[in-house]
């Protein structure tokens, strides 16, 4: 079972469209599941219609994905995007603020890092270091 991660805390997942990888992608697709290498200027090419994108983190040291988000929010794309897999509760504010609207964390995951650990983050508008050494 999966978790999501909001600025409101753990929800219950609501997608239920199912996710195609860019391999098996078609010219009307829902949802898109994004491997973290992927090229985000080639992706923007084909997102098309798509109304989520999901991007995976294998690993919590692995920041591409952060990189994609952040490249197709600039970019233009405007639906829903999902980080999924291996984002720490502490990445929750450079989630939001790269772009994803979401986090998809495991029931494992949730269990040691529940829900008030990814709440002490959700204000991260608020908290942003780089805003404040701006002045």
């Amino acid at each position: 079972m999966t978790v999501i991660v909001t600025d409101e805390g753990f929800t219950p997942d609501d997608w239920t469209n199912g996710y195609v990888t860019l391999e098996d992608a078609a010219n009307d697709v829902v949802a898109l599941d994004v491997a973290s290498d992927t090229d985000p200027d080639e992706l923007i090419d084909r997102l098309g219609s798509a109304e989520m994108v999901r991007v995976d983190f294998p690993s919590f040291a692995d920041g591409r994905g952060f990189t994609i988000a952040r490249t197709l929010r600039l970019k233009g794309y405007t639906g829903r995007l999902r980080a999924k897999g291996h984002v720490l509760a502490d990445q929750y504010a450079m989630a939001r603020r790269s772009g994803f609207d979401e986090v998809e964390i495991d029931q494992d995951l949730a269990s040691r890092q529940p829900e008030d650990q990814w709440l002490a983050r959700a204000n991260w508008l608020e908290n942003n270091y780089q805003a404040r050494l701006r002045g």
